[in-house]
């Protein structure tokens, strides 16, 4: 039989959301419908993707051409 360890934070005994990390946490996952984006953190993910697919659009301009399905010339 283990006995169980002694623990010095309060965190799991506070009922209340007291801006610990913790306590953030599962307000957090209780409400969903509370929890929105900052707006910094949202014009950023929207110049990441931005410049992603500037990125993505001068990789593909950059390559060669292949041919997949030449033209036939048999007619």
């Amino acid at each position: 039989m283990t006995r169980q360890k002694k623990t010095r934070s309060l965190a799991d005994k506070v009922q209340i959301r007291t801006g610990k990390r913790k306590d953030f946490k599962k307000w957090r996952h209780e409400n969903p419908d509370q929890v929105t984006s900052t707006t910094r953190f949202t014009q950023k993910k929207r110049q990441q993707r931005k410049l992603q697919a500037a990125r993505k659009q001068a990789r593909q301009e950059a390559g060669q051409q292949i041919a997949i399905h030449p033209e036939r010339k048999d007619d």
